[in-house]
C-alpha cells in the first residue's frame, strides 16, 4: 500500500473509533489546495497530533480545531458537496500530500470502516 494509501486507512479507522474529525484554521477559515484540474480539496486529520503537525508545516498562525464525526459528517460534508470541494485525507509529510475524495465517497467510505 502506498504511503497516502496508509493514510487514508489510518483516517478511516481512526475516525470511526474516536468520531472525532480534526482540522485547521485560522480567523478566515481552513486552507484548501488547488488541483490542476481546478478542483479545491479542503483537508481533515484523524487525530489531533497529525492537524497540529499540519499547522505547524502550513505556518501562518493556524490553530487545530475539532468536529464530531456527526456534525462533520451531517453539516460539512453537505456544505462541501455543495460548493465543489474534495476531501484531503491525512495529507502527510513536508508537502502535505495525500488522497482527495469526493464528500459522497468520504461518507461511503466511512460506512464500511464503521
Amino acid at each position: 500500500m502506498s504511503h497516502s494509501g496508509s493514510q487514508a486507512a489510518a483516517f478511516f479507522r481512526d475516525v470511526s473509533r474516536s468520531r472525532v474529525v480534526w482540522f485547521v484554521r485560522d480567523d478566515d477559515g481552513s486552507p484548501t489546495r488547488l488541483a490542476a484540474d481546478g478542483t479545491r480539496s479542503l483537508p481533515f486529520w484523524s487525530t489531533s497530533a497529525r492537524a497540529q503537525r499540519a499547522a505547524k508545516i502550513w505556518g501562518n498562525g493556524l490553530r487545530v480545531e475539532s468536529l464530531s464525526l456527526d456534525t462533520w459528517r451531517d453539516r460539512k460534508m453537505p456544505d462541501c458537496a455543495r460548493d465543489g470541494l474534495k476531501i484531503g485525507i491525512n495529507w502527510s509529510g513536508p508537502r502535505l500530500i495525500g488522497w482527495d475524495f469526493t464528500p459522497q465517497g468520504v461518507l461511503n467510505r466511512l460506512a464500511v470502516a464503521g
